[in-house]
């Protein structure tokens, strides 16, 4: 039987915690993983980078160097030969859908995509205060950045998952990842406001329920990314229960993402996901 890991990181994650990729594998092939991709964060166009608000320090945690991603190629695809009677290790990215920067992310996936075989498409940044902001950085910068620009949850979750659908269609050339990472990401602080209304209801539960349709329609799956459990202000998956029936009410492939960033993180939720399955 099939057990796959979708969604992790490795030693050249700046935001990990240092932790190696092969002690992060054999950990894997312990718990009776059949099969465990690797995705690490790319680099980013120097040019967005000019445009994210957020302090430089900040904006260095992220995600790898330029001058890293060959090295985490190379790294990947030994592990992938040095475990190949173990486990099936899928090597590629977790790659950042950065609206009007298309023709930059085709131009990473055309130069690293005969080197990847499984890939997660996601979303951290969006429009906030002073220009593009981290979703996911921290709750008191989500309040910044994010909350205050747009003055409430319902609005967020407009303008993300609108982004998000965006993300599904645009074209990214051949090496696109197939999957979407953590539909659901803009939760992850949701408890931190405890006199807001931030639950997906309402338009969003609409824009969420068309999006399911249109992933379906395009065949693409989606990440059931596990990490959110263990998030102080989110305390749930990503996306959340409810909306993962609906995904698999649809027919739609939910692949388990643990989204490690340490050793102590393999494997965890997957007794959840399991669980829902």
């Amino acid at each position: 039987m099939k057990k796959w890991d979708g969604h992790t990181h490795t030693e050249f994650c700046p935001h990990g915690s240092g932790d190696l990729v092969e002690t992060m594998i054999e950990k894997a092939i312990g718990l009776g993983f059949t099969d465990y991709s690797i995705t690490e964060h790319p680099p980013m166009p120097v040019a967005f980078e000019r445009e994210i608000a957020n302090s430089p320090e900040d904006i260095a945690t992220a995600v790898l160097r330029w001058d890293q991603l060959d090295a985490y190629f190379k790294k990947a695809h030994e592990m992938k030969q040095k475990y190949k009677d173990q486990i099936r290790i899928h090597v590629g990215l977790e790659v950042d859908f950065l609206p009007g920067f298309e023709a930059d992310t085709r131009a990473l996936l055309r130069e690293y995509g005969s080197q990847m075989d499984d890939s997660v498409l996601s979303l951290h940044f969006m429009p906030g205060v002073d220009g593009w902001r981290f979703i996911d950085f921290s709750a008191t910068d989500f309040e910044a950045g994010i909350w205050k620009h747009y003055g409430s949850f319902a609005a967020i979750q407009k303008a993300y998952y609108s982004i998000i659908r965006e993300s599904l269609f645009a074209d990214l050339g051949p090496a696109k990842p197939r999957r979407l990472g953590h539909i659901s990401l803009c939760q992850k602080f949701q408890h931190y406001f405890k006199n807001e209304q931030t639950a997906i209801t309402g338009a969003a539960r609409d824009q969420v329920s068309q999006l399911l349709k249109e992933v379906k329609a395009q065949q693409y799956q989606l990440d059931w990314n596990t990490a959110g459990l263990y998030k102080e202000f989110c305390q749930e998956t990503y996306p959340p229960l409810d909306i993962a029936q609906v995904a698999q009410s649809l027919g739609i492939e939910l692949i388990y993402g643990s989204d490690s960033h340490a050793l102590e993180d393999i494997g965890r939720g997957y007794d959840y996901y399991e669980k829902h399955q």
